[in-house]
């Protein structure tokens, strides 16, 4: 991934105009190269004295790979070719020497991508689809109908697919991974686990386009196999990960190991994260104010727009409030605890253990069998990091003994569907954690759907909004009223990228929302289900969310969310239900997708006027008659 590019919007812009760079009168143009890509450079691992060529080559549009090395075609015979086995050859033509600043060399990206625009682009952009056919050596692909044709490139690109992003992008949905195929020279350097070469992706500010950088890491002479390693990363280094990584081009054999799942040790839940720490046990805590109205500073617009009890009054100074509701991550609970004695607090100590998407798979493992993958409601999760073996003999158990085998790919820090992919393609699934840490959810194969008259049966999930109270006593309450996300097409196991159907998060694309208030759905849901009561169904699913907060609270921090008589927190937790495939009775089994901290409350303040009333209400006063809530 490169981290760099402080001035996204300059780029975009130039890219669109074509409008070079500025450059003050009298500077050196090679300075101001170094000074713009310098980072970007160096987080690479580009050493310098590549750097005075690449200039050149990239002011001039110079690709000349073709005067050092050859590309040969590597032929077999009738059933010889093994999977794996390499159909090119990239040569160098002269000696080559690492510390020799002149081989550098740009390799043009073929096809860039983003995923939910891929299949688009392979139907839309001419001769796209045949050069990727062509590139990635596809088998019979010109005897092929137009949609095998993409559904087979769909299937391989990931072979040949390498990600960037842009970090210091303004929002999360401009730093989302950016995939590219090389170009013919380019995708046809074969793997060494010790390679001769490097190749790194590279944004060049002149011209806005992104492009490969190929250059020597040892001395090659005439003649020897140009190398680079498929896998670089710091994981790599691990041998049994190594192999795992490389099984997206090379098979391997993982069904004889174990894939049952053992809770990390504590230092896993702090490692990476920011530091935070608990209250002072013996700090005394002052009652909110009996005598006059309760200051509330909220960060929140909906919540200063919304909250209307004549208990509350907003203030816009947080030294003055009572009540302090902020929409970014507190971590100092000692001081607080100390120092702000008479004020509340809507967050809890180590919250992150439910509301991280790795984590809170660990808690909620708690809840399951000893020596087993978790309660029947948690869908079977991995960390790509830390448990890739483990997933990889899932995966290859599943294909021997003809179980489903569709996973959906998450990071583990991001909302609404960002950068979450399905799949059942085992290669698509290891290239993903390139473009950051993720976790492979069992995807929901079989899921209760819903009948919508225009379309047909769609998928749906469900949201509901948790307030948790205390956690030593745990007390945890759920908002009666709930949401509902749909699909807008009927839902089967193809196209796997198409979003509108894999996918029910439909508020922030422009695209129909189909909205419904959940006394409406409740009413459907019984129609279309008769045998299913859906009180009986809600019960399992509070159930299951107390379940959570069980996992979640059964360890101290950072293991568990930590105690804070000053704190009350609401959360969102999303939602799916299932069907049973036991083979036994028929049942609808709620499934734990994910928790989210600060919640868009939008639509709960346009549906439900009076929500954030009874938010404050259960939370803060204790006040639980008529809240439309339910104590778990």
């Amino acid at each position: 991934l490169i981290h760099f590019y402080k001035r996204l919007k300059q780029k975009v812009r130039r890219n669109m105009t074509g409008e070079p760079p500025p450059v003050p009168n009298g500077v050196d143009l090679y300075q101001v190269f170094v000074q713009q890509h310098k980072l970007q450079l160096e987080t690479a691992g580009v050493p310098a004295h590549f750097w005075p060529t690449l200039f050149q080559k990239l002011t001039k549009g110079i690709f000349d790979a073709g005067l050092g090395f050859s590309l040969l075609s590597v032929e077999y015979g009738e059933g010889e070719w093994q999977p794996g086995a390499p159909r090119w050859q990239v040569q160098a033509q002269v000696d080559i020497k690492s510390t020799d600043g002149e081989h550098i060399y740009l390799i043009d990206h073929a096809w860039t991508f983003k995923t939910e625009e891929a299949r688009n682009n392979l139907k839309n952009i001419p001769g796209l689809a045949d050069r990727m056919g062509q590139l990635m050596d596809i088998e019979n692909f010109d005897t092929m109908a137009e949609e095998e044709r993409i559904s087979e490139i769909m299937e391989t690109k990931w072979k040949y697919s390498q990600p960037y992003s842009i970090a210091s992008a303004d929002n999360p949905e401009e730093r989302q991974p950016v995939w590219y195929v090389m170009d013919e020279f380019g995708s046809r350097i074969q793997h060494s686990n010790e390679p001769n070469f490097r190749t790194v992706p590279f944004l060049f500010m002149g011209d806005g386009l992104g492009y490969s950088l190929l250059f020597p890491v040892t001395d090659v002479v005439e003649g020897e196999e140009v190398t680079r390693d498929f896998v670089e990363c710091p994981e790599a280094a691990d041998e049994k990960v190594r192999e795992c990584l490389l099984a997206a081009w090379f098979p391997c054999d993982l069904t004889g190991e174990s894939y049952g799942q053992t809770e990390p040790a504590t230092q896993f839940f702090s490692t990476g994260r920011n530091e935070e720490t608990l209250p002072d046990s013996e700090a005394k805590i002052i009652p909110l104010p009996k005598d006059r109205k309760i200051k509330v500073y909220a960060e929140y617009e909906f919540i200063r727009s919304n909250l209307n009890d004549p208990r509350y009054e907003i203030t816009e100074s947080m030294a003055d409030a009572d009540i302090l509701w902020l929409a970014s991550h507190f971590k100092d609970f000692t001081n607080f605890s100390r120092e702000c004695a008479d004020k509340r607090i809507n967050q809890f100590p180590f919250e992150n253990v439910i509301t991280i998407k790795d984590l809170l798979c660990v808690v909620s493992r708690r809840m399951g069998k000893d020596g087993g993958n978790g309660p029947e409601w948690l869908p079977l999760t991995f960390n790509l990091k830390t448990e890739l073996k483990e997933f990889v003999s899932c995966y290859q158990a599943n294909e021997r003994e003809g179980r489903d085998n569709h996973w959906i790919v998450k990071p583990w820090n991001l909302a609404r569907a960002l950068d979450t992919q399905v799949s059942n393609n085992l290669a698509h699934i290891l290239r993903l954690p390139f473009s950051g840490p993720k976790i492979a959810q069992k995807y929901l194969h079989n899921p209760v759907l819903f009948h919508r008259s225009e379309i047909g049966r769609v998928k749906f999930d469900i949201r509901y909004i948790i307030l948790l109270q205390s956690v030593k006593p745990l007390k945890v309450y759920a908002y009666n009223r709930f949401w509902l996300r749909f699909a807008n097409i009927e839902f089967d196991l193809t196209e796997l990228d198409v979003y509108e159907k894999h996918f029910t998060v439909m508020n922030y694309i422009p695209t129909n929302l189909k909205q419904m208030y959940c006394k409406e759905f409740t009413e459907k849901f019984e129609e279309q289900n008769p045998d299913f009561k859906w009180s009986e169904v809600q019960d399992s699913i509070f159930r299951m969310i107390k379940g959570v907060f069980e996992g979640a609270t059964q360890k101290e921090p950072p293991a568990g969310i930590g105690n804070c008589p000053q704190a009350g927190a609401m959360y969102a937790t999303d939602l799916m239900l299932t069907w049973s495939d036991d083979g036994g009775e028929k049942r609808m089994i709620p499934q734990m997708l994910e928790f989210n901290w600060m919640p868009d409350c939008e639509r709960a303040c346009q549906y439900y006027p009076e929500f954030f009333n009874n938010v404050f209400n259960t939370l803060f006063l204790d006040d639980t008659d008529g809240q439309n809530v339910t104590l778990l």
